[in-house]
């Protein structure tokens, strides 16, 4: 690759064209060379040409290995022996213990406390002592560096290490390796540790390529910072492995640098491109993994008629979630919902009501009586009717078809 950003700029920054290379022939055959592929049905819903990079085909389904790895490989002897340690929670946690573990290194992995089981159980298979402590994951992380000065361990810090961050920029080396004229690389930020390495990568083998950082916005951290802004970062994102609260301050660097805008993506958006990545592209994905589709999604002006990159950061997301996630994307879509309907004390009335379903071919999956906890008079009766139709039309002309039967009838929505 021929180096093109001015040299003076590059030295200055933590990482270097050349630390990433480096990283790359390190690691290289000790994590999967993952697919960059473009996706013909993404493009056309977005308008953009859209090339998918498959971080979570990984062996721990994330990139993170690729930095720990790296790390892992700059030990000495005495390092190794004395053994590592990292306060994660997620990806970076499961990818240090499984590289740690086939290089003979103890590792030992401080998560929060109410850290999911899954997770816990994932980090341990890999061969990793898990600590569990405290509340959040600052805590988490105070206790790991305690624990590192009292116990000799090594520290591995999650994004804000230059090995760290070569190594994660391994992934842009692929991609473009393959996909040279890619124009716009749309890339997850929670430390900063990928963009970073990306960055670097990007505007050293062409310095007009447009590096964009996606932040949910529950968790804006960098970009707040970037526009010397405070920033409240809390609640619940599906995308959690970008919620970092507190950016890195050697990523912050790199960042402030070469990435040329951050945007911000919500709920909805996240939600929406983990299901269309498994619904068209037959791909698990995390939330922090869709964050790139999700930009596209939230903001389609900004990309259309772009050739983008998009890295799929990670694939670990719980079962249940995932579940959870299809089916409001199903109710969303009208092709799931809950009809809220009220009836006459009498006998006969839900037969009745059911051949109206019946009569629109629409599927009846549960059916509700509430008598008691309503604000009905005593005789009144709500019932909520779950059922599947084809489409938002199919089920706009049931509803139809109800009222005019004479029933008073609404859809309860999701949020």
């Amino acid at each position: 690759m021929t180096v093109t950003a001015p040299q003076a700029a590059a030295d200055a920054l933590p990482i270097s064209l050349a630390d990433v290379e480096a990283a790359a022939l390190a690691i290289s055959g000790s994590v999967i060379r993952t697919p960059c592929l473009r996706s013909q049905t993404l493009s056309d819903l977005t308008g953009a040409d859209v090339w998918l990079k498959f971080e979570n085909l990984q062996f721990t389904a994330a990139y993170k290995e690729r930095g720990a790895l790296n790390k892992l490989l700059s030990l000495t002897a005495e390092e190794r022996a004395r053994g590592v340690i990292a306060a994660s929670a997620g990806n970076h946690a499961q990818g240090l213990a499984y590289h740690a573990r086939r290089l003979g290194i103890p590792a030992t992995i401080v998560m929060p406390r109410f850290t999911p089981i899954v997770k816990v159980q994932q980090t341990e298979g890999h061969g990793a002592h898990v600590v569990l402590h405290g509340e959040k994951f600052e805590e988490a992380g105070a206790h790991a560096l305690m624990l590192a000065e009292k116990r000799g361990f090594v520290f591995v810090h999650p994004f804000d290490d230059p090995l760290v961050m070569a190594g994660q920029g391994t992934v842009g080396l692929e991609m473009l390796a393959e996909v040279p004229d890619l124009d716009t690389l749309v890339i997850p930020i929670g430390g900063g540790g990928l963009i970073s390495g990306i960055a670097t990568v990007a505007k050293a083998h062409n310095p007009k390529i447009d590096v964009v950082g996606v932040q949910a916005e529950l968790y804006p951290s960098m970009h707040a910072l970037l526009r010397g802004e405070s920033a409240i970062c809390d609640g619940d994102t599906l995308a959690e492995g970008i919620a970092v609260k507190t950016p890195g301050m050697l990523t912050r660097q790199v960042v402030q640098a070469l990435v040329d805008e951050i945007v911000l993506v919500g709920e909805r958006n996240l939600e929406h491109a983990v299901s269309l990545l498994l619904t068209i592209e037959k791909t698990v994905v995390e939330g922090a993994g869709a964050a790139g589709l999700a930009a596209l999604l939230a903001h389609p002006r900004r990309f259309r008629g772009t050739k983008v990159g998009l890295v799929l950061c990670g694939g670990n997301i719980d079962t249940r979630l995932l579940a959870n996630v299809l089916l409001r994307e199903l109710a969303r879509s009208g092709r799931l919902a809950r009809l809220r309907i009220r009836l006459k004390d009498r006998p006969g009335q839900l037969f009745e009501v059911a051949r109206v379903f019946d009569q629109q071919q629409v599927n009846i999956l549960e059916v509700y009586h509430q008598r008691v906890f309503n604000n009905l008079p005593a005789k009144g009766l709500m019932t909520d009717i779950e059922c599947e139709t084809r489409d938002r039309d199919h089920l706009d002309r049931l509803v139809e078809a109800l009222r005019a039967s004479g029933y008073e009838v609404r859809s309860v929505e999701l949020d």
